[in-house]
């Protein structure tokens, strides 16, 4: 058994100050709080090369005596506790005095300091946890602490941080979270001498939000206030109109400390129920005020994590001031082209301008629609059963000799894809085998349409995409049309209707061509790059991965802050749908345990935002290549497991009527 022995004292320090530094944003995270809690009013840190060459703090704050200055870097030295009671009642950010000695302890600090009404100030340099000597400064009142080299003396946490952007990205968020708890400072953050933002410190929260996250964001939200007893929930949510792709942007603030809590987002994302759409997430940047003796902070070292000794209060009290004011305010969209009043001088105005230019700007669909609409051949617009009119089908088909009808195994029918369908002697695949002498007669059967006559959309050559959709087979079932623009209705030979999701279906097939890799995804430049503003997070993860990225057919960039320069795209991709796809890859990339599982996400994701979409119209020749797939068993499930089909037997429609 190995000797128990007490670890030297350096070595203590160099595993104490893990748990408090664990990377550059950690060091700015407790140098900006304890600026805050010196009662500064302009705050400013710079950094260089993601903080790890150096990060520079500079405040207007109280100052530090120059005979405390040593003391200040003792391990559990602090000026905030003062006995066990102050522990229940904690209302500042930083209290522990752990800060400043484990930063010391694994970088180079220098810090000066000047006490308000102080004739001088003080410097003071410690390298590695060895103290140098307090020194005359000139300086102005606040304080300047630079931290340099970090972690130059433990070469085994070194080698586990990441890029230079990602840190920069974790620092920048961190400073947003910051700004938007205290309005009333004023921040200035600078990365390798560029400023990154700055916020005014006017005491306005919304103009916080608009110098940290931009102008769309600030324009998509809505003003919340409310109050259950003694807890005051106030702040700024996102309209049910402007849901986005992930939670990254919800940020809640307890008594000006930016916390993560499964309560809070509960209660927000509840008032949103039935007022945002699937899959979609309310932003907010919510402060909720309480009593210090409600809520317990020293649960975690890094202070983002909290307990409430009421949480069902503070449940009730965030859910009914979000509700209240959405009810109020977020429960209509107004268009953002509103109509006027025309005037006799703007109506003669509008005779005597010029028409509308020769050259006009549409996206893909409407030109499609236009250009065949234009010919006399409708494209699903007008007739969405263009399949069974232009192609005469008997009102009651003829029974298919010898037909093999269509087997479902696996599930109760109504809820699922049926499994296995044998294909009848005489109905071959090839054309050849078609005409020989077995053959049945096709009168009932609707014939494929011809090129010439459907015109299919043209999409990337990625296999299950449209314009490689295999040509159907002759079989035994016939389609006979589309409801709700998004199911396929198909009756086999023996009478069983057939409901198919065409857009889980065509998932389906978009993530097996994806997983086994038959062809890349074919990017297409944009003419114009798309700015995609992100948090911070999924801006640092997608930066983290733009090789994966490129692979999917993205090809991106970093502009600056938390945006993404977005050069090309999947030629598959809807470029309306470039930020909120990017929000999923991200939160794919962010979950699953291993390589493949994040991979298999991102294929998920890729799979579903290319995949022929509910309510869009679809070509006679799409619906039958889909059919053929499900029909014949390739394709049974979504890839979130969702049944492509359902079917209805002759039996139960009949007994719907009574006749049974």
């Amino acid at each position: 058994m190995a000797k128990i022995q007490v670890l030297e004292h350096h070595v203590a320090e160099l595993i104490a100050a893990g748990e408090v530094v664990e990377r550059p944003a950690s060091v700015v995270k407790e140098l900006v709080e304890n600026a805050i809690d010196a009662q500064s009013k302009t705050i400013s840190v710079s950094i260089e090369r993601g903080g790890m060459r150096c990060i520079s703090v500079r405040d207007d704050g109280s100052g530090i005596a120059s005979d405390e200055l040593p003391t200040a870097f003792l391990r559990h030295a602090t000026s905030k506790v003062r006995s066990a009671d102050d522990l229940g009642c904690i209302e500042t950010l930083g209290f522990r005095g752990e800060a400043l000695a484990a930063i010391c302890a694994v970088s180079r600090v220098e810090i000066q300091t000047r006490q308000r009404g102080a004739d001088t100030g003080c410097r003071l340099c410690v390298e590695g946890g060895d103290f140098g000597s307090v020194e005359d400064a000139g300086t102005p009142d606040g304080t300047v602490i630079t931290v340099r080299d970090l972690f130059y003396n433990t070469p085994a946490r070194l080698k586990f941080m990441r890029k230079d952007s990602a840190e920069t990205a974790a620092i920048n968020g961190l400073m947003q979270h910051l700004a938007l708890s205290h309005p009333d400072i004023a921040f200035r953050f600078d990365k390798d001498g560029v400023n990154a933002f700055r916020t005014p410190g006017d005491g306005n929260l919304l103009s916080a939000i608009y110098a940290a996250y931009g102008r769309e964001f600030a324009r998509s939200l809505l003003p919340v206030d409310g109050r259950g007893g003694d807890i005051v929930v106030s702040g700024f949510v996102t309209s049910p109109a402007y849901g986005r792709g992930s939670r990254a942007m919800q940020m809640f603030f307890l008594n000006g400390r930016f916390i993560k809590s499964q309560l809070l987002t509960a209660a927000l994302e509840e008032a949103y129920r039935n007022q945002m759409l699937k899959d979609k997430f309310p932003g907010c940047v919510l402060s909720v005020s309480m009593p210090a003796h409600m809520v317990d902070v020293n649960v975690h070292p890094a202070k983002t994590e909290v307990k409430f000794s009421r949480e069902q209060d503070v449940f009730r009290a965030v859910y009914h001031t979000v509700l209240d004011d959405l009810n109020a305010k977020g429960g209509t969209v107004t268009p953002q082209a509103s109509q006027k009043t025309v005037t006799p001088q703007a109506s003669r105005k509008a005779v005597s301008e010029p028409a509308a230019p020769f050259f006009r700007n549409m996206d893909a669909k409407t030109y499609r629609q236009e250009v065949t609409n234009a010919a006399g051949k409708p494209w699903m617009t007008t007739n969405r059963f263009a399949d069974v009119e232009t192609i005469p089908v008997p009102a009651t088909p003829a029974p298919i000799p010898n037909a093999t009808p269509a087997t479902v195994s696996d599930a109760p029918e109504l809820s699922m894809t049926p499994d296995t369908l044998e294909v009848p002697p005489g109905f071959a695949d090839t054309p050849e085998a078609s005409t020989t002498p077995d053959a049945p007669e096709q009168r009932d059967i609707p014939a494929t349409p011809k090129q010439s006559d459907t015109p299919t959309p043209k999409m990337s050559g990625l296999p299950g995409q449209r314009d490689i959709l295999p040509e159907p087979r002759v079989a035994p079932w016939r389609i006979a049309g589309e409801v709700l623009a998004t199911y396929i209705i198909c009756e086999d030979a023996s009478g069983n209707l057939y409901l198919i999701d065409k857009h889980a279906a065509h998932e389906r097939i978009r993530f097996d061509a994806l997983q086994a890799g038959d062809a890349p995804p074919m990017p297409q430049t944009l003419l114009k790059p798309v700015a995609v503003e992100l948090s911070r997070e999924d801006a640092a993860l997608l930066l983290d991965n733009l090789d994966t990225l490129e692979t999917l057919g993205f090809s991106c960039e970093d502009f600056g802050g938390n945006t993404l320069l977005v050069r090309e795209i999947p030629s598959d991709i809807d470029p309306g749908d470039i930020t909120a796809t990017l929000e999923e890859l991200s939160e794919d990339l962010r979950g699953g345990h291993s390589t493949a599982e994040r991979r298999e996400a991102l294929y998920r994701t890729m799979a579903c935002k290319s995949a022929i979409r509910g309510g869009e119209d679809t070509s006679p020749r799409e619906l039958r290549a889909l059919v053929d797939k499900v029909q014949s068993g390739e394709v049974r499930y979504c890839p979130h497991g969702r049944p492509v089909a359902a079917k209805i037997t002759k039996f139960e429609i009949e007994k719907l009527f009574k006749r049974v």
